[in-house]
């Protein structure tokens, strides 16, 4: 992974206003992961938008730990889903639409 792609996680902290021993409580409950690279912590950019959707969850609306948890918990279970979903009625289409029922 190229350095460019990764954000230190003083400088998230910073930058955010939070501290560092939230990130570290959010990376104990398993809900972020870093990169570590010389004894340093970073932020893949792909996990930026989770990390600051997780932030925003506690901050802004309030809402404890545990609480973030399971929504986080949801959030990702409603992406299955609804991935699951589209595979489905790819499916479906596929069989309507080469059964010879659908050339009626």
């Amino acid at each position: 992974m190229a350095k460019q792609e990764l954000i230190e996680v003083t400088l998230f902290c910073e930058y955010h206003q939070i501290d560092h021993s939230f990130i570290s409580s959010l990376e104990e409950s398993g809900l972020v992961e870093f990169v570590v690279i010389d004894r340093q912590k970073f932020i893949p950019h792909s996990r930026l938008h989770e990390l600051e959707k997780i932030i925003r969850l506690y901050h802004e609306l309030d809402i404890n730990l545990p609480g973030v948890e399971a929504i986080i918990h949801i959030l990702q279970r409603m992406e299955q889903m609804q991935r699951e979903i589209m595979s489905l009625r790819n499916k479906l289409r596929y069989y309507e639409y080469s059964s010879p029922e659908g050339d009626q």
